[in-house]
């Protein structure tokens, strides 16, 4: 029965007449990038700055499924063509540069060429959600990556030796480094938040898309996620230096500065779904129709 429904949901998707195309089409689009994308998959599963890929990449498909096509489609073909040949000639020269980033966008224009062709622009906008999830799951380069890292750890540290002093622990900042009295702490570009920072932007999105209505509070809820991940690993360094002053130096490295990680992370997560739901009370409270008879 469920192998029926899932039958008859593709055939409705395809225009009539269309599957054998679309056959042709699948395997032209995966000769063509199956290198950028079993790359793209490669750092997924082993580059823990880009695992939140893992994630979004299903959601993003599932709920591009559940949201389902137009039923009267406005094929844009000018306007796919154009997209369609941009990302083929930009699929080209990032091979020849080896340019793992350029690679990957051209692979997301190219589907983005292909359902202007077949369905027209409004699909796009319907699935608006999914395609933003699946930008965020493209990683940055390091480049980019590494400009962002540095702001954050300078950050990062400076809200630790601050929370360290006003707990009376004596620490002296050197650009990312605390030293204290036993022990210097030096703020990696893995502690500097950026990881905790990519998977709450994506929280956000996702979780504005899902429970919220309006652009203004969804746009809130993404922005917020940005001054709670940089706050809480400034907490995160801060509780690794008193730990480390009035416990242990051991307690720097291994399963408890991992554990710490983690729990950041659960709290961010839990401010982040308390602030949706704020947001989601306070939509429905501004709401014109609220309290209307149906």
């Amino acid at each position: 029965m469920n192998g029926t429904r899932w039958t008859e949901r593709l055939q409705a998707a395809l225009p009539a007449g269309a599957l054998a195309p679309a056959l042709v089409t699948v395997a032209a689009f995966a000769v063509l990038f199956a290198h950028p994308f079993s790359t793209l998959v490669h750092d997924w599963l082993t580059d823990p700055d880009a695992g939140h890929g893992l994630l979004l990449f299903p959601v993003a498909l599932w709920l591009a499924w559940r949201r389902g096509v137009e039923k009267e489609p406005r094929p844009a073909r000018r306007w796919a063509i154009v997209l369609l040949v941009g990302a083929v000639l930009l699929r080209y020269l990032s091979g020849l540069a080896a340019e793992l980033f350029t690679m990957r966008v051209s692979m997301g224009l190219a589907l983005a060429g292909l359902i202007l062709w077949a369905y027209g622009p409004r699909q796009l906008m319907r699935w608006w959600l999914p395609t933003l999830l699946i930008a965020l799951s493209i990683p940055l380069p390091a480049v980019v990556l590494g400009s962002i890292a540095l702001p954050l750890q300078l950050k990062a540290s400076q809200l630790g030796a601050a929370l360290l002093t006003s707990r009376h622990v004596p620490v002296a900042l050197s650009g990312n480094v605390l030293h204290l009295p036993d022990r210097s702490l030096f703020v990696t570009e893995a502690c500097s938040g950026l990881r905790s920072l990519t998977a709450l932007l994506a929280l956000g999105v996702l979780t504005g898309g899902l429970w919220l209505e309006s652009v203004w509070t969804r746009a809130a809820l993404v922005v917020t996620a940005i001054p709670v991940a940089m706050a809480l690993n400034g907490v995160r360094i801060f509780l690794t230096g008193f730990f480390v002053y009035y416990v242990s130096p051991a307690l720097a490295d291994g399963f408890m500065h991992y554990t710490e990680g983690w729990a950041i992370f659960v709290v961010a997560f839990v401010i982040l779904g308390g602030l949706a739901w704020l947001l989601h009370r306070l939509e429905q409270a501004l709401s014109p129709h609220r309290g209307e008879t149906p």
